[in-house]
């Protein structure tokens, strides 16, 4: 009915765990954010890596585009609106970058109507005007 405590199974169990730990600090593992990188809608941002990329792949390319500008630095482009996932690969086929991007509105240059449950979402920069988000 109880199970004695072995203590011997119990340090083989933590040795365990210390050995795949020490392993995983030593490779080289992809960078990962508790943030997705946010891009606004048909605006670009530069990532810069320090090490070269051999290979860069969105999972959704109706929602972002990814271009290489040179061997550490990538351009990413918000498309259309949603998340989708950026992967970055280095020489070796390690995941040196494996992030969500969330491409959404430059909200301070925008507002959003309300007639009951329609909405417009008007592009103000400098005078408002309807945004066409059907493309």
């Amino acid at each position: 009915m109880f199970k004695l405590f072995d203590i011997r199974s119990t340090v083989r169990s933590i040795s365990t765990v210390a050995i795949v730990l020490a392993a995983l600090a030593g490779t080289n593992a992809p960078v990962l954010a508790e943030n997705p990188i946010k891009v606004d809608l048909d605006y670009a941002r530069v990532i810069k890596l320090d090490r070269p990329i051999s290979r860069v792949i969105i999972g959704n390319a109706d929602i972002a585009d990814a271009t290489v500008s040179d061997p550490k630095t990538i351009i990413l482009t918000g498309k259309s609106f949603g998340t989708t996932n950026l992967v970055i690969l280095d020489n070796d086929g390690n995941a040196i970058v494996d992030e969500r991007v969330l491409v959404s509105l430059e909200a301070h240059n925008t507002m959003q109507v309300y007639r009951q449950v329609e909405r417009q979402i008007m592009s103000c920069t400098p005078a408002c005007e309807p945004l066409d988000l059907e493309r």
